[in-house]
């Protein structure tokens, strides 16, 4: 029971967009960039994408961490999340900069990613460790595209961005190293598909 409640609080606080970060905003001390409207349109359209991101980021590691068989595997997922949750206040904090909102759907995407964490808990550490392994693959590209398309004097998110690519990458790379098994093309597929969905309403909605 105990559980259950620490678990529907932490939903609570991250589809609200309560977050609190351990390590300081990156590019806080950078110059506000000059952008246009549409430009900070944009800035705000991407930030909001990569807040979703974070919002599955913790439901994924919350399912993953409480189904987990193993202690060890059970604490590499906290600390992965523990360092997720910064991204999330990181990327609240600029969408609010930007003079914009987090996604609306939020609680549907939080839902959607726990499910889905639960899942491929249920499957074996070594499933469960893949799917992190995957999961951080296609979010570092998809990081990287980001910096190709933000604008190029939107600096603050920039800087954000390419820390949380940089952190994506060791969180990739820890779960190799527990032995994460390497998923089927079928199933690396469908995340790519369901990702393509979720951040073209995240940037709108």
């Amino acid at each position: 029971m105990d559980g259950l409640i620490v678990g529907f609080d932490r939903a609570l606080r991250v589809v609200s967009g309560v977050a609190s970060a351990a390590r300081p905003t990156p590019g806080t001390r950078l110059p506000d960039g000059d952008l246009t409207e549409a430009e900070r349109r944009k800035s705000a359209g991407l930030m909001r994408v990569n807040h979703v991101g974070e919002v599955c980021a913790q439901a994924l590691y919350a399912a993953q961490g409480q189904f987990s068989g193993n202690p060890g595997t059970g604490a590499q997922f906290s600390a992965a999340a523990r360092e997720e949750e910064d991204h999330l206040a990181w990327t609240a904090q600029r969408l609010e900069e930007l003079n914009s909102h987090t996604s609306l759907l939020n609680p549907l995407w939080y839902a959607g990613a726990y499910a889905m964490g639960a899942v491929a808990a249920r499957l074996g550490d070594a499933h469960s460790l893949g799917f992190v392994v995957e999961t951080e693959r296609q979010v570092e590209a998809h990081l990287a595209s980001h910096l190709e398309r933000l604008p190029a004097t939107d600096f603050k998110s920039r800087a954000v961005v390419e820390q949380m690519r940089q952190d994506e990458v060791a969180h990739g790379a820890a779960a190799q190293a527990l032995g994460a098994a390497e998923l089927p093309v079928v199933a690396r597929t469908a995340m790519r598909a369901m990702s393509k969905v979720m951040t073209g309403l995240a940037y709108y909605i």
